[in-house]
C-alpha cells in the first residue's frame, strides 16, 4: 500500500485546508469541518491524483483543487444521504443531522456544494465543469432510483447495475477523467479512464453488497446482515430472489417474524444454496479483472500506472 500512502500524504495539506472552515455564523460551518474531519479512505481524491500521475509527476494547483472538490462533493452527498436514510452513525461517529439537526445538515450540505463550485471555478476548466455537472446529475438520478427500489417488490439486476453505476461509479469515473485531463490526456484517453472508473465502481459496490452479508464484522467494520434485515434490493438479494420459486419466496417472507439472527442466517443460506452468493462474488471479480486489463493495456508514454493499479487492487481485495 506504499503508493496509496504516498498519494494520501500528498493530499494531507489540501484536505487539512478544506477541513479548517472559516466563516460565520459558525453553526453552519462547524458541521462541514466535522464531517470532513471524520476521515474515510479519501479514495476519490486519491484517484484524481493517481490518474494525473499517468501523465505527470509534479502536481499543479489545479489538480489539487479538483481533488479537494471531489472530496467535498462526496461528503456533501453523505450529509444529505444520512438524512434520507435516517442514519445515526457515519464512520463510527454521530451523523450531522443527529449531532445538530436536519435543517442544519441540509443547510451545511448546501453550503458545502457551493464551496465545491468555488473550487471548480478556481480551476477554470470549462470542460471539467461540464463533466462534473453531468456526473452530479446522474448521481442524483441514481439516488432517486435507489429510493424508489425500496418501494418495489422486485428489482431486476440490470436496473440495479444501472443504479449503482449512477449512484457510486460515476464519481469514480469523473475523478479519473478529470485527473487525467489535467495531466494532459486526450479526450479519448479521458473517456477510457472514465470507463475504467465505472468498472472500478461496479466492482466496489458489488463487493460491498457481498461483504454486507458474507463479510467478517471485524474486517468489514460494520454489522453483518444489515441489508438482509432491511430487505435491501442489492444485487445479491435480487439474484437470490430471481433463482427461487414461489414456495421459497413465502418461506423468506415468513422468517421475518422471527429474531434477527434467525432471519440473517436463513436468508444467507438461501443466497448460498441458490448460487447467488458465488455468482455475485464472481461478477465483482469480473469487473475487477476488466479494470486491471484495461489499465494494463492503457498506453501512457511517461506516466506511472502503479498508483492507480494499487487502488484498483485495494478496492477489489477487501477481505471477506
Amino acid at each position: 500500500m506504499n503508493k496509496l500512502k504516498e498519494l494520501l500524504a500528498d493530499l494531507e495539506p489540501a484536505i487539512a485546508d478544506i477541513i479548517n472552515q472559516p466563516g460565520s455564523p459558525r453553526a453552519v460551518y462547524e458541521p462541514i469541518s466535522y464531517i470532513l474531519s471524520l476521515g474515510g479512505k479519501r479514495i476519490r481524491p486519491a484517484m484524481v491524483l493517481a490518474a494525473y500521475k499517468l501523465y505527470k509527476e509534479d502536481y499543479t494547483p489545479e489538480v489539487m483543487q479538483v481533488a479537494q472538490a471531489v472530496e467535498m462533493f462526496h461528503n456533501f452527498t453523505l450529509l444529505h444521504d444520512d438524512i434520507m436514510d435516517n442514519s445515526p452513525l457515519r464512520r463510527g461517529q454521530e451523523t450531522v443531522h443527529i449531532k445538530w439537526d436536519d435543517a442544519t445538515a441540509i443547510l451545511s450540505g448546501d453550503l458545502l456544494q457551493i464551496e465545491v463550485y468555488e473550487k471548480l471555478a478556481e480551476v477554470g476548466n470549462v470542460e471539467i465543469l461540464k463533466l462534473f455537472n453531468a456526473m452530479g446529475r446522474e448521481l442524483c438520478e441514481g439516488q432517486m432510483n435507489d429510493m424508489q427500489f425500496e418501494q418495489m417488490d422486485v428489482v431486476s439486476n440490470a436496473d440495479y447495475l444501472d443504479m449503482i453505476r449512477q449512484k457510486t461509479a460515476v464519481l469514480l469515473g469523473f475523478s479519473l477523467q478529470a485527473g487525467a485531463l489535467l495531466g494532459g490526456a486526450s479526450a479519448q484517453e479521458g473517456k477510457q479512464l472514465y470507463d475504467l472508473g465505472i468498472s472500478i465502481g461496479l466492482s466496489f459496490q458489488l463487493m460491498d453488497d457481498y461483504l454486507d452479508s458474507f463479510g467478517d464484522t471485524a474486517k468489514v467494520g460494520k454489522r453483518i446482515g444489515g441489508d438482509i434485515l432491511e430487505k435491501k434490493k442489492t444485487y445479491l438479494w435480487n439474484e437470490m430472489w430471481s433463482r427461487l420459486d414461489a414456495t421459497a419466496h413465502q418461506e423468506i417472507e415468513a422468517v421475518y417474524t422471527k429474531p434477527e439472527v434467525e432471519i440473517i442466517d436463513f436468508v444467507k443460506t438461501k443466497m448460498d444454496e441458490s448460487g447467488a452468493k458465488d455468482y455475485t462474488l464472481e461478477l465483482a471479480q469480473k469487473y475487477t479483472s476488466k479494470s486491471l486489463t484495461a489499465l494494463n493495456s492503457f498506453d501512457t508514454p511517461s506516466g506511472d500506472k502503479t498508483y492507480l493499479e494499487e487502488i484498483v487492487k485495494m478496492l477489489a481485495g477487501r477481505e471477506s
